[in-house]
């Protein structure tokens, strides 16, 4: 078996690689340039086809898409061409006998909607899963079979740089110092990891992983952005997507994706309810010492755990065209969620000499459950069809989140409470304008306030409250920022500069212990991009900006977690902010069937989180408690490279692959006051290497049966207190459209060879662990999905520019 899986991830490897130099050398042509707008609102439309073919031949001889501005630039060789300008359920337009000598200029061309083609469905290409930018990667959801009935965190663990943990723990590049945005909003769950595996696949359109941020971009994210941005129907008339899907473990869910839209008006909705079963395990096998190094005792801990969730998620919102350029759309979003928790523990105790002597158990049975309500706005105000455009954003949130958990054992009783309700508030103008060809300005302000109150208590088997254990934490937040840039096009360089002001007042209050803490702060963040046009298929660009990492959720709320009576959690109040500087270096090549991104990168970060695990001087059973608990450690640095790259070999076979390695070096120490009162220093300088690869191959099998398979490897590498094991995991799906392309059936199947474990080593003065935990172990989905007037892959159309970005639109790079 194990030698199945290494031949399987090096074919798909191999695959990826060797095809660079199947590349054919290109001849001299000319440029062919223009825009694509539609006629009534004057807006571009992005993904317009444009195809050359002689006048004598319907075979094409050439062609492109528009880009989000609605602009195209093809090369062709010089000819006479017939000119086919197309977009889905738009009258095309045909220029016949076009004389092309030299570089022109098509000028902008208006395409008319077909009334007669917006009930019927057709079969278009698809466009790639995953999209290559400059500044940013864009992940096509609804083009990965994968992810069918599954949740966000399934979609993020498919996105190239990206990996989700076994605990759901969202990293980017091997770094969790990330922004997670949903429609360019931050989402403030306390658990984040929770939150991403309540929404479901089918509500979200695509991913954006932006590594670099300019100063349009909120300043937190260390180490990048990652915007989850939502379905919004766009497509004239009525028209949607519904979606069933059932699984193993027990797990089935129904969704629907509708919408309904006017001359003026387009109202649109999803909504679905899921429920899901997780199943997971692990283990933690101790060896502890004496104080002159002798083994004390052995200690074996295994662990099986099972998680039900059922929950609805519901959007709903109207888009109004108050005018010819002016647009406003307001939306509701609504979640509730309820699940049951159960955690079982097994200990084993053994002497010296590894002879058991007896064993304990450890029950946590647990209920919880969730409400979130948001409200949502966006004015969009357009000067004119060159970009000169304001934009005005607003949101208003409730969040509830109760739970409750009973523990019982061998010698023990517990009951822990958890109540949290958070508020929210957003408010964000951006003002673009272009000053003449190829350059433009950006200015705005955006201010995030935040309320939240967390009450979490222990009680014991008599009902009391255990006070060290219990708390309750109020974190209020309040941001204020401004920001302008200024971006200019001169031969074949492009230049983004930018700088951003945000203000900070943060309160970290503990109202059962009268612990209240301030924090006051106010910086700067810089952002230089510098880009080089080597040709219309490739471009380097160069890189910097300064980003932040504020301390939250889990980092910084003080109750205990409680799940182990021996191996400990607690968030660290006192956490200050760690600041990043960030340089990438990049090169992009397309030719027609590949596109090739490579950068380098380096980060510099100062008071960086970093997990530190002492003993508390308690026991249980003679077994120490190690409490483990975040800190700012000194200085993290970070040298790293990645690629991607896109292969379309033939039509019905599409690779992506994606490949990172990194070295990190950290510098600090932590101290404690152990059980006898000494002063303990722990040096945790460290230094490690890293790499990670992740290999998707599309292929369209005999009688139209796709078939995916998506291989992922992390590294194993070393920390400051022990090392992390590798880690391998491959997943498939396989999907088949029926009833004359109006309905796709899927069928996958995630984490195949049920390996996708967290394995680590822990070294500490008096204590060595090895631990293995699966939060999920293989799951196994088929999933139904039906369309009714509208077309499978379909691109909706702009009926208004995009503001994907939400809170964080403004304008694009340059050129």
């Amino acid at each position: 078996m194990k030698n199945l899986k290494i031949t399987l991830f090096v074919l798909l490897i191999l695959t990826s690689i060797t095809i660079y130099s199947q590349q054919k050398p290109s001849f001299p042509k000319i440029k062919i340039y223009g825009k694509v707008i539609e006629k009534v609102s004057k807006q571009p439309l992005e993904y317009a086809t444009i195809s050359f073919t002689d006048e004598t031949s319907p075979k094409s001889l050439g062609g492109g898409v528009t880009n989000p501005k609605g602009e195209f630039d093809i090369d062709i060789t010089p000819g006479t061409y017939d000119i086919k300008i197309e977009f889905i359920s738009f009258k095309p337009i045909i220029i016949k006998g076009k004389k092309l000598q030299e570089k022109t200029n098509l000028g902008q061309i208006a395409l008319e909607e077909d009334a007669t083609q917006l009930n019927e469905v057709v079969v278009r290409a698809e466009k790639s899963s995953v999209e290559i930018k400059l500044d940013k990667k864009v992940y096509n959801v609804g083009q990965d079979m994968m992810v069918k009935g599954g949740t966000v965190s399934d979609v993020l663990d498919n996105v190239p740089s990206v990996s989700v943990d076994t605990e759901g723990n969202v990293s980017l590049r091997g770094s969790d110092n990330i922004r997670i945005l949903i429609d360019g909003r931050p989402s403030y769950a306390v658990n984040i990891a929770e939150a991403l595996r309540q929404l479901p696949a089918d509500a979200i359109d695509k991913v954006e992983v932006i590594t670099n941020p300019s100063a349009r971009y909120d300043a937190e994210g260390g180490s990048g952005i990652i915007n989850i941005i939502l379905k919004k129907g766009k497509n004239q008339g009525f028209n949607g997507t519904v979606i069933a899907s059932t699984g193993i473990p027990e797990t089935y869910g129904i969704s629907a994706n509708v919408n309904y839209k006017t001359e003026k008006l387009n109202y649109f909705t999803t909504a679905g309810y899921n429920y899901r079963t997780n199943e997971g395990g692990g283990k933690t096998n101790s060896q502890y010492f004496n104080d002159d190094g002798s083994t004390k005792n052995f200690l074996d801990e295994d662990r099986n755990t099972e998680r039900t969730r059922d929950g609805f998620n519901g959007r709903a919102g109207i888009e109004w065209t108050v005018a010819p350029n002016t647009y406003w759309t307001n939306a509701i979003n609504y979640q509730k969620d309820n699940g049951n928790n159960t955690d079982l523990i097994n200990y084993k105790n053994y002497d010296a000499s590894h002879n058991f002597t007896g064993s304990t158990y450890r029950l946590g049975t647990g209920e919880s459950g969730g409400e979130n309500v948001e409200f949502t706005s966006n004015l969009i105000k357009n000067f004119n069809d060159k970009g000169h455009k304001l934009t005005v954003d607003g949101s208003i949130s409730r969040n509830t989140d109760d739970s409750q958990s009973i523990i019982t054992g061998s010698n023990n009783y517990n009951n822990t409470l958890n109540n949290q309700v958070q508020k929210q508030a957003q408010i964000q103008t951006d003002y673009v304008l272009p000053l003449g060809e190829g350059s433009q300005f950006e200015a705005g302000y955006k201010g995030n306030f935040g309320d939240l109150n967390n009450e979490y208590y222990v009680l014991d088997d008599q009902g009391v409250r255990i006070e060290n254990l219990s708390n309750t934490l109020e974190y209020k937040e309040y941001i204020n920022a401004l920001y302008t840039q200024y971006g200019f096009k001169k031969n074949k360089f492009s230049y983004l500069f930018g700088l951003r002001w945000e203000d900070t007042n943060i309160e970290v209050n503990l109202l059962d212990t009268n612990d209240f803490n301030t924090k006051k702060y106010n910086n700067f963040f810089p952002s230089a991009f510098v880009s080089y046009e080597i040709s219309d298929q490739s471009n380097i660009t160069t890189s910097y900006s300064k980003r932040l990492t504020r301390p939250r959720g889990r980092f910084m709320n003080p109750a205990v977690n409680y799940s182990s009576n021996v191996n400990i959690f607690q968030g660290n109040p006192d956490l200050d902010p760690s600041l990043t500087d960030k340089f990438d270096f990049g090169f992009i090549k397309r030719w027609d069937k590949i596109t090739f991104n490579t950068s380098a990168y380096f980060e510099n970060t100062k008071d960086v989180f970093s997990f530190v695990r002492s003993p508390t001087g308690d026991e249980v059973n003679g077994i120490p408690v190690i409490l483990s608990r975040p800190i700012n450690l000194g200085r993290e640095q970070k040298y790293g490279f990645e690629f991607t790259l896109n292969y379309s070999p033939f039509k019905i076979w599409k690779v992506n692959s994606n490949f990172n390695l990194y070295n990190v070096k950290t510098t600090g120490e932590n101290s404690y006051t152990d059980t006898q009162g000494n002063l303990v220093v722990q040096n945790l300088d460290n230094q490690a290497n890293n790499w990670s690869a992740r290999v998707s191959s599309k292929l369209t099998l005999p009688y139209k049966i796709d078939w995916q398979l998506n291989a992922n490897y992390n590294g194993a590498q070393k920390t400051a207190q022990g090392r992390s094991l590798d880690q391998f995991g491959m997943n498939t799906a396989f999907s088949k459209d029926l009833m004359k392309d109006k309905a796709t059936i899927a069928l996958n199947v995630s984490d195949i060879f049920n390996t996708r474990k967290m394995r680590s080593y822990t070294e500490l003065e008096n204590q060595t662990s090895y631990g293995e935990m699966q939060f999920r172990k293989r799951q196994i989905n088929l999933s139904f999905t039906y369309r009714f007037n509208k077309a499978k892959g379909e691109k909706d159309k702009n009926a208004q520019p995009k503001n994907d970005g939400g809170g964080d639109g403004g304008g694009e790079f340059p050129g």
